[in-house]
């Protein structure tokens, strides 16, 4: 039976974090509370009140929105003591009244860590009680779940080193771009050579250049490239997880909002606040490249063993 988001409801009183389709503003979570709820085989409205954001300038008026359910989550859980976080581990960290979604790049002295925002290509230092656990909602459940968790030993790194020197002459990759419009894709290409520490001309494989006469090339630097990842053998997605969508030669990131037919499936992008629907060939799991590893950000299989 096909899953939908009426399995997913959000009722008048609910306390939630909502995820914002503004520019800047992607992979980040902000605290409120539902006001009203609205479902339908069509509409899956909701009326949402944040606790942080505010309508007026004086900052005395909640700012309310209508919201697609595929826009919120429940509160995520909270860890039962104070937790150390680990190198490379993916956490929240509370910034301008919202959870932004980052990596840990840094252990540092003073329970305190250097956290890297995927997003806006930035690095900024957080207290531990400003961070916590980064968790995906799947299927109604929190994953990871919420445990204890062992204290780790901290090492620090810098983050440019990760990818530095890594991708050989010929190496098949994945480059992103910052430019307006294009946040959040990745686009296949081939390393041309190594043009100094940490930059790489490459040839991407499916944008030609201006006059369309050959593919084109560039110089990007270590945070702008990964290795290719592949393709993953997937049965099925689910509703509400994270996935990669080929699109206009890219692969940009989104949710599995609805399923829709066999192989099938509507997925929503936050950045644009667009569906759209896409074969389950066009699609993939959403990973990251962390440090010479690739990290799901779903962690779907953690139910599956």
């Amino acid at each position: 039976m096909a899953e939908d988001l009426n399995s997913h409801p959000f009722k008048k009183g609910a306390e939630v974090e909502v995820s914002s389709n503004d520019n800047g503003f992607r992979g980040a979570w902000y605290s409120g509370t539902v006001i009203k709820s609205k479902y339908s085989n069509n509409n899956h409205s909701i009326l949402v009140e944040y606790k942080t954001l505010m309508a007026d300038e004086s900052g005395t008026k909640p700012l309310r929105e209508t919201l697609d359910v595929v826009q919120l989550r429940p509160l995520p859980p909270r860890e039962k003591r104070d937790r150390n976080f680990k190198f490379s581990e993916e956490v929240d960290a509370y910034y301008n009244d919202g959870w932004w979604e980052g990596v840990i790049t840094a252990v540092l002295p003073g329970n305190r860590y250097s956290v890297f925002f995927r997003a806006t290509r930035e690095q900024l230092e957080f207290s531990r009680s400003e961070l916590r656990l980064h968790r995906e909602w799947v299927d109604g459940k929190w994953v990871p779940p919420l445990e204890e968790q062992e204290p780790e030993v901290s090492f620090s790194i810098d983050l440019k080193i990760c990818n530095m020197d890594r991708f050989k002459k010929g190496a098949l990759v994945e480059v992103s771009s910052d430019e307006d419009g294009f946040q959040g894709a990745w686009f296949a290409a081939t390393v041309i050579e190594q043009v100094s520490s940490g930059n790489f001309l490459i040839e991407y494989k499916s944008i030609r250049n201006d006059e369309d006469t050959e593919f084109l090339t560039e110089v990007v630097d270590s945070n702008h490239i990964r290795p290719h990842p592949g393709q993953e053998a997937v049965d099925h997605f689910r509703v509400l997880e994270e996935v990669d969508a080929l699109y206009n030669d890219g692969w940009w990131v989104g949710v599995i909002s609805k399923v829709v037919g066999k192989q099938k499936y509507e997925v929503y992008f936050r950045g644009t606040n667009e569906e759209m629907v896409f074969k389950q060939s066009d699609l993939r799991r959403h990973k990251e490249w962390i440090c010479g590893k690739w990290v799901s950000s779903n962690l779907v299989g953690i139910f599956k063993k």
